[in-house]
This record gives C-alpha cells, structure tokens and sequence, in this order.
C-alpha cells in the first residue's frame, strides 16, 4: 500500500472538518442527557406507568411537555443521521472503483471497536440504556448502501417507520375493540342479563389492562423490588440491577428493533448526504421550508402522544402508530433549524460553542454515563435516586451541559480530540494517533 493510500485513510482533521456536523454532533450528544437522565434517576414502573408520581408542579409539567414534544428521540435521531453521513465522510475513497480497501478494514474496525465501547458502557459502567453497541451493529451492515441511490435510501429508510405504524394501527384497533366489546358486555351484566364467555373474557381482559395500566402487574411490583434492592444495597446488587435490565430489554426485543431503527434513520443520513441536505449545501430557504414542513407535521402529533401519556386509562393510543415517523420528522427538523442557523452570522457565533462538544461527543457521552450511574444516582455516590421531580432533573441536565460545554471548549485548545476519541482512533488505525495540538498536523 502506497503512502498516498495511507495519507488518505488518515481521521479527518483540522480545516477538512464540516463545522455544522460537529456543531449537529455537540448539540445531539449533550442534549440526550434529557432522555437518560430519567433512567437513571427515577423508578422505572413510574416512568411507564404515570409520569406524574416523580413530581407535577407547573414547572414540572411544563419540562416534561417541553422535552416530549421537543427532545424526545430526536437526539438519537441526530446521531443516526450523523452516522450515516459520517460514513460516507469515512470512506470517500471506497466509493471509486479502486478504492483501497484498507477502507473497509478500517471502517468494519472502527465499529467493532465501537462495540465494545458499548458493551463496557454496559457491563463496566452499568448503563442499561447505551446506544453505542446498537449503533454499532447497525453500522457493520451499513457499508454496502453507500453507492445506493438516494431515493431507494429515502425508501429503505422509511421501512421501520412503516413497520411501527401498521403494528401500531393493528395494536390501536385492537384495543378500541376490546374497549367496545367490554363497555357491551358490562351494561348487559349492568341489565342483570347473563353474559356468555366470550363477553367474560372481553370484561376480564379489560381489567387485566386496566390493573397493567395502574402498574398493578406481577412484573412492575417486581421490578420495584429489584430496584429497592439495587439502591440500597452493595455494589453486587446495584450491578446486577442494571445488567439485569439491560438482558430484560434485550429479552423484550429492545436489541434488534433498536437496531433496525438506527439502521434505518442512519440510511436517512446517507440520502441527506446525498442531498447535500445535512452538512449545510442547501439554501437558507430550502432549510426554513424543510423545517416548517418537519415540525407543522411532527409536533402536533408528539403533543397528541404526549397529552395520551397521561391517560391513566388503557385507551387506544394514536401514538402507536405515528410516534416513529414523528420522531423521524422533528429529528430532520432540529437538522433544518441548526442548518438554517448556521446560514447568519448570528447563528454561527451562537452554536459555535457546540463544535467542540462534536469533536469530544464520545468522551461527554461516557462523562454523562459515570456522573448520572456513579456520582449523583449510585448508592455510594450523592444519593439522589428517586429523589428529584421532572424540574429538577432537568436542572441537573442544564447544569452537566454547560459544564460539558466549558470543559469541551478548554479541552480542544490544547488536544486534538477527547482522550476516548483518541483512544477509538488509535485502536482503529491500529496506530497511536496524534493528541496533544501542537503535534497535529
């Protein structure tokens, strides 16, 4: 292999970086802490069951609203876009007929790295809910799309939107029957009339799914137990609490749809790096234009899912079937928005800040992990498990972001990315890479 070909899979540094990807990356990086930190800081059965036991004061209410609508899912769903682009970045020169392919080696390295960073996140840290190892899986599949056309991408990368919306429609006129097949059967038992076995089992279904829906089912009230046990036990507990949950999420198909959802939004990123749409070569007005579109179609119908959440009874939910290609949509939305930004001088100056969350995101990512798992909710650490409202853990979020921020900022003055960062390079390229500034090139 020739010098040039070894100069050419070198990591992308210095003035070949794409400020708005970096700027996208920061923003999506420190803003899912919004998601993770009810995870880590709350009762699970209270998160599913009703939202309002952590705490419903109008500041609380009016947060949890805000990052419903706004945040939900959508941080990852920066990511996976970002990966998909991130790719086509990574292996420019595998998209010519004699690219090296040392390119692929280093691709298919750099993700199977990737994955046992997330699997230590998991096993080592204690993070039930990491996305590395899902993106990383997603990943090693995502090579052989890079030369497909950008509307088959579009296609492909609707078809989990797509899945969740019939499984969600089939799911939500499941339970509008059986509501209705109930509310028959009790007024004729209410008219003394003797109800038959079918009309039994529609009344007693219903009350399994209203008793589920109250957080009254064997597996939430064990699930409490096991959560008591791990927050105010030992090590050994607390460990085996939170690997446990990650085997009940992979038992409970949270893998491979994980999965399939990053694979398909990061072959969005791909189109939209197609498109030039995602690192900013479209115009100020295409961006305006994607991003009313985006949110006049998503946020309506997150409000909608959100105001459905607190439904303390079992009714059909719209959300079912609309939350996937809600998410998607503000997702691209939020990338129409920094775009835009990014387009007046204004708004570069105001996101400028967030490169260099973008070019530490892996090392900020694992500093939330160890603040949120070993510091502030650890039975060792300050002991705020089960003890902080919406507000509250959001102030917690706002204050890690913008101590996150001011680290990432001094950080980059003198080292050419962050220490894990450099660690993932230095693995992939099988080759120490360069880290203090001055030595870069």
């Amino acid at each position: 292999m020739t010098d040039t070909t070894a100069t050419s899979i070198a990591p992308v540094t210095g003035t070949s970086r794409i400020d708005v990807l970096d700027i996208l990356r920061g923003i999506a990086i420190l803003g899912i802490f919004f998601m993770n930190i009810p995870f880590m800081a709350a009762s699970l059965p209270a998160l599913f069951v009703d939202v309002r036991q952590l705490g419903w004061t109008p500041v609380d209410h009016a947060s949890w609203m805000a990052v419903q609508i706004m945040l939900e899912g959508t941080q990852r769903g920066l990511l996976q876009m970002l990966f998909g682009a991130g790719m086509m970045v990574l292996t420019a020169r595998a998209m010519q007929p004699d690219g090296p392919v040392a390119i692929a080696d280093l691709y298919f390295r750099r993700n199977l790295w990737l994955l046992a960073f997330g699997l230590a996140d998991i096993f080592l840290l204690f993070w039930a809910g990491d996305i590395l190892h899902l993106y990383a899986i997603a990943a090693l599949f995502l090579f052989p799309f890079r030369k497909l056309g950008a509307r088959w991408l579009l296609v492909f990368a609707m078809g989990f939107a797509l899945f969740t919306a019939v499984t969600g429609g089939i799911r939500y006129f499941e339970r509008a029957d059986l509501m209705h097949r109930a509310e028959v059967a009790q007024a004729k038992a209410a008219s003394g009339a003797k109800l038959d076995k079918t009309e039994t089992k529609s009344v007693e279904d219903w009350k399994k799914a209203i008793e589920r829906r109250k957080g009254n089912s064997p597996d939430f009230q064990e699930l409490k137990k096991q959560e008591v046990k791990g927050h105010s036990g030992g090590f050994l507990d607390y460990a085996m609490l939170n690997i446990g949950l990650w085997f009940f999420i992979v038992a409970d198909g949270g893998l491979y749809l994980g999965v399939i959802e990053a694979f398909c939004v990061m072959l969005l990123g791909i189109a939209l790096w197609k498109w030039e749409v995602i690192q900013g070569g479209r115009s100020a007005r295409f961006y305006l234009v994607l991003m009313l579109g985006c949110y006049a179609f998503a946020l309506p119908l997150r409000w909608l899912g959100a105001q459905e959440m607190l439904t303390m009874m079992p009714i059909p939910r719209s959300f079912w079937a609309t939350q996937e290609f809600a998410r998607i949509a503000a997702s691209v939305g939020h990338l129409a928005l920094i775009n835009l930004l990014v387009k007046s001088v204004v708004g570069r100056v105001l996101l400028a800040p967030f490169k260099a969350a973008g070019r530490t995101a892996f090392t900020l990512y694992f500093m939330q992990t160890i603040i949120g798992m070993w510091i502030l909710f650890a039975p060792w650490g300050v002991g705020l498990w089960g003890k902080l409202s919406w507000g509250g853990m959001f102030s917690v979020v706002l204050a890690v972001i913008a101590g996150q921020l001011i680290l990432a900022n001094i950080w980059v003055r003198f080292f050419t990315s962050g220490p894990l960062e450099w660690l993932w390079r230095s693995l992939s390229y099988v080759k120490r890479q360069p880290f203090l500034r001055r030595h870069a090139g």
